[in-house]
């Protein structure tokens, strides 16, 4: 009896030996390896090396009479008790909360427009919304930048016409409008792109049926096309999130136009950059810049978390 128990314990164990790898997928494996390796090499000394030497600097501070010293966590807990970081925390929150829904419904219905179209205009009509995208962040904070000019930009000119002077959107008061405005214009063709390509992986024959059903443009919309792109609307939701949350490129191009709207602390990055390069505070700046980094990893988590676990109910 003993013996027949052990039997189907031994030959389970021989079955979950694992198989021993031949030459030939081991030279595959190799050649695997060798592909990725170039990639590896970048990743490590462009990104992993300067954030762990970022971080580094982050546990220490550096004074003309103290010298270097271990501070520990020291910088951090000065980072979340600073009036500035906080400030600028504060701004891209509210940021965020107004500009994310703005990108995802202009991105939504254009993808939703030009799925519908099926003449030559499509292409050229989904070439001339990605176009903004492929313009570098940088001209085209310098395009806006002249165009919002009270000075020598053509809306006060187009203004002067009716004898009325152009709202000055880089203002204290439209600062926020104004940059939305330019975000928006920057990103929404490359969400729509993301959508579109989600939108035409749906089998067509569920449209027919539900055109068979009695069901109308507006009730294939919402009903099928919406719900089944609900993925890649939680993707472009994340890659919103970590780029508002990081605002850095536009308000720091815009910031000579803008008349001191902008000030060094507009922004968590700006601020980081500002106490760097300006101030030469780099363990600070480090401290200021991983504080960020963690309040983005909080922040995607939990909207990840909530989004998985309303997925799950539904």
């Amino acid at each position: 009896m003993a013996e027949a128990a052990t039997a189907p314990l031994a030959t389970a164990k021989v079955r979950a030996a694992p198989r021993k790898r031949t030459a030939r997928e081991r030279r595959h494996s190799l050649t695997g390896w060798l592909f990725i390796a170039p990639f590896g090499v970048v990743f490590l000394v462009f990104l992993v090396t300067p954030l762990a030497y970022a971080f580094y600097l982050s546990l220490f501070s550096k004074g003309l009479a103290t010298g270097t010293a271990f501070a520990g966590i020291n910088n951090y807990v000065r980072a979340f008790t600073d009036p500035s970081f906080l400030k600028g925390v504060w701004f891209v929150v509210r940021f965020s909360i107004v500009l994310i829904p703005v990108q995802m419904l202009v991105s939504l219905a254009a993808a939703l427009v030009l799925d519908n179209l099926t003449n030559r205009f499509a292409r050229f009509a989904r070439l001339m919304i990605f176009l903004p995208y492929a313009v570098p962040a940088v001209i085209g904070a310098l395009m806006w930048g002249f165009l919002y000019s009270p000075s020598f930009g053509p809306l006060e000119q187009i203004f002067g016409v009716f004898g009325a002077d152009a709202p000055f959107l880089l203002s204290p008061d439209n600062i926020f409008f104004g940059l939305m405005n330019v975000v928006t214009w920057q990103w929404a063709g490359y969400y729509m792109i993301i959508i579109y390509a989600a939108l035409r992986g749906i089998d067509p024959t569920i449209y027919e049926a539900a055109k068979i059903d009695g069901a109308n443009s507006w009730q294939v919309a919402l009903r099928i096309k919406i719900p089944m792109v609900r993925s890649a609307l939680v993707l472009i939701l994340v890659f919103a999130l970590i780029g508002t949350l990081q605002f850095f490129t536009e308000p720091q191009v815009l910031g000579p136009v803008a008349n001191g709207t902008i000030t060094p602390d507009f922004t968590p990055n700006i601020y980081a950059f500002n106490l760097a390069f300006k101030y030469a505070q780099f363990n600070y700046a480090s401290a200021i810049s991983f504080s960020l980094g963690a309040i983005v990893f909080v922040g995607v988590y939990i909207f990840l978390f909530v989004t998985r676990k309303r997925g799950s109910v539904l």
